[in-house]
């Protein structure tokens, strides 16, 4: 959020209907460790402005909803979507030598990662994988087996569907209270057996040990890792669970026509007012 409200107040003022959609936590100070500097060009406190201008607001999570609803009564809670067509579980014929447990994220949010460092180097002690980290050019974790690749828009599906088990822990802050889940879905999407932190909407998305795993301290997380790791039929078994909850509730296909009803019905309440 850059800058003053100052565009948003001439939409506003003139009469046509705004919409609002966010997926972040905007509204909470945040300095990004890869570009830090940005965050003296920020203005948090806008969000609340432009919440209270708009005819409506789509909020990603409960949690934005429930800040939204504090300025605007039209808030409509429209979760992150995959677009399911184009995310495919790949076909494999033959179960890998070794593993690959992967990660997916930014320079900036690679520090959740770092929250896991000492349950993979404890794994490794009695497990065999190796792990991917797409989001960074450089990943140092000694003792465990690591590849780490920029992340590319030409070829994040591929790159993800290289990953056996998927990876997203979050810190239970403010911040990431604000997350929508998007790499979780990614992975299950594409049929990756998921762990996350049960933070924010991820406890909404995953039912622990249904369509993925939920892991809050060490031993939980090497636990549900050694699950995996050792059952083929369960990594499918979750694998495929994750993906029809996203065809299900996350897909693009199943939110456009609530996303069509927000518009018209900002549309109408617009012409009443």
């Amino acid at each position: 959020m850059l800058g003053p409200a100052w565009f948003e107040r001439r939409i506003a003022a003139s009469g046509v209907p705004m919409v609002f959609d966010f997926d972040d936590a905007v509204f909470v100070a945040y300095k990004s460790p890869s570009n830090g500097y940005l965050s003296y060009l920020k203005f948090p406190g806008k969000t609340a402005t432009i919440c209270r201008l708009s005819t409506h607001v789509i909020a990603g999570n409960q949690y934005l909803a429930d800040y939204a609803l504090k300025e605007n009564r039209n808030v409509t809670i429209i979760p992150t979507t995959i677009d399911t067509e184009t995310y495919l579980p790949p076909v494999r014929d033959v179960e890998p030598e070794t593993l690959t447990i992967g990660w997916s994220g930014s320079f900036s949010t690679v520090q959740h990662l770092d929250t896991i460092r000492g349950v993979l180097q404890e794994l490794v002690k009695t497990e065999k994988f190796k792990l991917r980290v797409i989001g960074t050019p450089e990943y140092d974790l000694p003792g465990v087996e690591t590849e780490a690749i920029q992340w590319r828009s030409d070829s994040e599906i591929e790159d993800l569907q290289k990953i056996d088990i998927g990876l997203m822990p979050l810190p239970d802050e403010d911040w990431s209270r604000g997350k929508c889940g998007l790499k979780a879905l990614q992975y299950m999407a594409l049929g990756i057996p998921t762990i996350c932190s049960p933070v924010g909407v991820n406890s909404t998305i995953i039912q622990d040990g249904e369509n993925g795993y939920l892991a809050d301290s060490k031993d939980e997380w090497i636990e549900k890792l050694k699950l995996l790791l050792h059952s083929p039929e369960l990594r499918q078994k979750i694998g495929m669970a994750g993906r029809w909850t996203v065809e299900t509730g996350y897909s693009a296909i199943s939110q456009v026509p609530r996303v069509l009803k927000v518009f018209r019905t900002a549309i109408e309440e617009n012409t009443r007012n």
